[in-house]
């Protein structure tokens, strides 16, 4: 290990900092990674060429997914699991790497802080990970809102000049119905002024001028594309089949429509790269694409699941939020598209946020937590392990074994840690084990490594919750009802209005990526533990033909998060005589 390991555990960034980072090409060579597949940045960071897709001869790994029970908004440590069953995969002579996905500046900002996992289970260097990495973010915020000039220009020009203008250039005139217009700005801060605005206002040059919206980066379909493209030629056809807008006779327009696709994709052509760094304990880690499970798909990239799979003999990666958003999505969209096939399930859980769930306080950011769920109950656990039951059964619905890794804080009692344990069993799970990989890395969470790998090892047939050949309602319907739980579903005329669109126009064969809140099995994150009795209400529905699904709107879902009134930036700086960061945790 490339750090000493001290109690009581000190800051995430304290111990990231301590640790001895290897030179990445050291890792990289030790898992067989050939130096030509390689583009350096610095000593430290690389991103893999694509050309590693094929050059290995040996056997798939096993693929590994990491979700969780509905977590509080400080999360439950999924990403903390991941790196950390990945160490402890190692520990027991086994080569192990982890995909995980990148983070935004939303979060690392705002509530959450950084995503490099925590304590001794992280990615180094953590600065790196959680500021700007190798730049992905920036080529997709700057592709994105080049299309979105695109459309501005060629509503100027368009409501200016004729159609012989255009035929003289050689061009179309695409006649763009200025209302319906769905491509938004993006910029990877929560900036709540920027969620609804006016642009196009001053002159006549300046126009015209149009009610608009921001969202954060990581909401953009070029993120979604990113994640789910297989190759740089797919990635090209990809961006040029999102649709922006419709024109007056309500046909699609798309980025090809607005000769734009071809510079959005040389913007992303690095970005398709996925990026590789290293666990605390020398383990490699691929970094690509993003987050937000409750309004995107929230999975890292099939390239670097593919990538790593050939390079080791187990693959963990995590899906965002639990195992009704992320999860499903992991595996209704993204192995559908990839063909790679999960071998196992890890449900992360917390006694702090089951106990939450039964009825508990609060979780908050900047609460005394320790103090509040310090006491011994048994009651409040047992009622809040529902919650835990309701994903174990999401997740068996797939077909998959579930291991619960029960990631342990200090306040923990013995009695509360075995009490979950025996209802995850209880519930269907292959298997419940205490972690500890916050405080002791890898060798914390060896337990919860063999019950995986015996897991993986169990005959299962992996099967889709639904077929791409039902209706758009019934795909919908399935996940309302088999998934959060709810007694049926409302569709608002808007939905309605989009449904009928969509299926003339031939989507109703996309999968579903539902935008809902991660804080609730259903839309609400006021109801708690297993909500029933309700009707998941569905706003509105949008078509990411590029990415390939459609998403439904349920409820007051936000694209662009907003600030809290203490965000995690009013604790970071720098030392300006030794340069390190501080306060990013």
């Amino acid at each position: 290990m490339s750090v000493e390991r001290v109690n009581p555990v000190p800051s995430d960034l304290d111990i990231a900092q301590s640790a001895v980072v290897k030179p990445i090409l050291e890792i990289a060579n030790k898992f067989g990674i050939d130096i030509d597949d390689l583009i350096l940045y610095g000593t430290e960071k690389a991103k893999v060429k694509l050309s590693a897709l094929n050059k290995s001869n040996k056997k798939p790994a096993k693929y590994i997914d990491v979700t969780a029970i509905t977590p509080t908004p400080l999360g439950e440590g999924k990403t903390t699991t991941t790196v950390g069953l990945t160490d402890g995969i190692a520990k027991l002579g086994k080569k192990s790497a982890c995909a995980i996905r990148q983070p935004s500046m939303g979060p690392t900002f705002g509530i959450k802080g950084g995503a490099a996992g925590g304590g001794y289970s992280q990615i180094v260097p953590m600065e790196d990970f959680n500021l700007h990495l190798t730049g992905d973010l920036h080529a997709i915020t700057a592709a994105h809102n080049l299309c979105s000039a695109a459309i501005d220009a060629r509503l100027h020009h368009e409501a200016r000049w004729s159609d012989s203008f255009f035929e003289k250039r050689g061009m179309k005139k695409l006649n763009i119905e200025p209302t319906s217009v769905t491509w938004n700005r993006v910029v990877d801060i929560n900036d709540r002024c920027l969620r609804n605005i006016t642009i196009g206002k001053g002159g006549l040059g300046d126009g015209p001028i149009r009610e608009a919206h921001f969202d954060i980066t990581v909401a953009s379909e070029l993120m979604a594309i990113l994640a789910l493209t297989t190759d740089l030629k797919d990635m090209r056809e990809r961006i040029g089949k999102i649709v922006v807008a419709m024109d007056k006779s309500k046909n699609p327009i798309t980025t090809e429509d607005l000769g734009v696709a071809g510079a959005m994709t040389v913007l992303m052509k690095d970005g398709i790269q996925p990026n590789i760094m290293q666990t605390m304990e020398e383990n490699l880690a691929f970094v690509h694409a993003g987050p937000f499970a409750n309004i995107a798909h929230g999975n890292s990239s099939i390239i670097a699941d593919k990538i790593a799979s050939n390079y080791c003999d187990y693959l963990v990666t995590e899906s965002g939020f639990a195992a009704d958003i992320g999860m499903e999505k992991f595996f209704d969209i993204k192995c559908r598209q990839s063909g790679l096939v999960p071998d196992a399930v890890v449900l992360v859980a917390t006694v702090r946020a089951l106990k939450m769930h039964g009825g508990g306080p609060k979780v908050t950011p900047g609460r005394d937590l320790d103090s509040v769920y310090k006491e011994e109950n048994l009651e409040l656990l047992e009622e809040g392990c529902k919650n835990m039951s309701a994903h174990i059964k999401i997740a068996k619905k797939f077909g998959i074994p579930v291991v619960v890794g029960i990631n342990q804080f200090h306040t923990d009692t013995e009695n509360e840690l075995e009490l979950v344990k025996k209802i995850a069993l209880e519930s269907g799970a292959y298997g419940a084990v205490v972690t500890n990989h916050w405080a002791e890395g890898g060798d914390g969470a060896k337990d919860l490594a063999e019950v995986v790998i015996k897991a993986c090892e169990e005959e299962h047939d992996f099967k889709f919750l639904y077929d791409l050949d039902i209706s758009i309602k019934d795909k919908i319907e399935v996940l309302a009802k088999e998934v959060y739980g709810a007694d049926g579903v409302e569709f608002s005329p808007e939905a309605l209005s989009k449904i009928s669109l969509y299926e003339k126009l031939g989507y109703d064969k996309f999968p579903i990526c539902m935008a809902k809140s991660h804080l609730s099995l259903s839309h609400d994150p006021k109801l708690k533990n297993v909500p029933k009795g309700y009707i998941f209400p569905i706003t509105d529905i949008r078509a990411s033909v590029g990415a390939g699904f459609l998403y439904p709107l349920a409820g007051d879902v936000r694209t662009m998060p907003g600030l809290s009134s203490k965000p995690a930036y009013m604790n970071i700086d720098i030392d300006t005589d030794t340069g390190k960061i501080t306060g990013l945790f």
